[in-house]
């Protein structure tokens, strides 16, 4: 399912315009204005968590030394942060039927 499909099938499951239901969609989730909701969470380094869905976050990876796989010389890899998405038990336990 992609964003376009997604806003079709939120319009249709709460009476949403279609307009409506893409500003609700980007207020949540919009990652590339930095004014989603979650995006904004993650950015102050708190985690969002949808209870029966999951759990939205942060975390940060520190510097370390790795190996170029080309030619087998050391690199230097900076520290850096991700974020990650952690289903919760209840989505867990419907995908996994």
């Amino acid at each position: 399912m992609n964003k376009k499909e997604m806003i079709a099938k939120l319009a249709k499951n709460t009476g949403l315009s279609q307009a409506k239901a893409g500003e609700v969609l980007n207020a949540i989730f919009a990652a590339e204005s930095g004014k989603g909701i979650i995006a904004v969470e993650l950015d102050a380094g708190r985690k969002v968590t949808i209870p029966g869905f999951g759990t939205f976050g942060s975390k940060s990876r520190a510097a370390r030394t790795g190996t170029n796989p080309a030619n087998g010389k050391k690199i230097q890899i900076s520290a850096r942060s991700y974020a990650y998405f952690k289903p919760g038990k209840t989505l867990r336990e419907r995908v996994a039927k």
